[in-house]
């Protein structure tokens, strides 16, 4: 991760200034036992499959990637500072599903989700707000208690 003083200026003081909506309240709530739950993803990443649409800039909707479709992920992050060599290296960096496989296999959590989701990190958090509350429905609905979340 970079370090904002090592940022040319002009990004740095973006940052710096982005305007980050309050969150009133705690959204955090205590987990079930490690062994029920059932986790899902969400990245920043802007990862989509091939064939849907691109992520365009300022979007604040979601791709919905299928699990058995992750190894299929392409990524369509907007933005020119953004470092993808990770993302080319191991996909697992930015959308740890193999690791999460892994979990669920060893017994340390119950299961893993069918539907996992990316965003485009590069937009305004308020404008996203309301897609990222819709998606709790989904999730919801299919039975998903916990979620780790990939910030990129």
């Amino acid at each position: 991760m970079v370090r904002l003083a090592d940022l040319d200026e002009e990004v740095a003081v973006f940052l710096r200034d982005w305007d980050i909506p309050d969150v009133p309240g705690s959204p955090w709530v205590p987990p079930p036992p490690a062994a029920e739950r059932r986790v899902a993803l969400i990245s920043s990443a802007g990862l989509k499959l091939p064939g849907d649409r691109p992520f365009t800039d300022g979007s604040a909707d979601y791709r919905v990637i299928p699990a058995e479709r992750a190894p299929d992920v392409v990524m369509d992050h907007l933005s020119t500072w953004h470092d993808r060599t990770g993302f080319q290296q191991d996909v697992n960096t930015v959308f740890p599903l193999e690791r999460l496989r892994e979990l669920a296999a060893a017994g340390e959590i119950g299961s893993v989700a069918d539907f996992h989701y990316s965003f485009m990190g590069a937009t305004d958090p308020n404008a996203m707000e309301a897609d990222a509350r819709a998606l709790a429905g989904p999730m919801k609905a299919e039975g998903v208690n916990t979620v780790v979340l990939a910030p990129v």
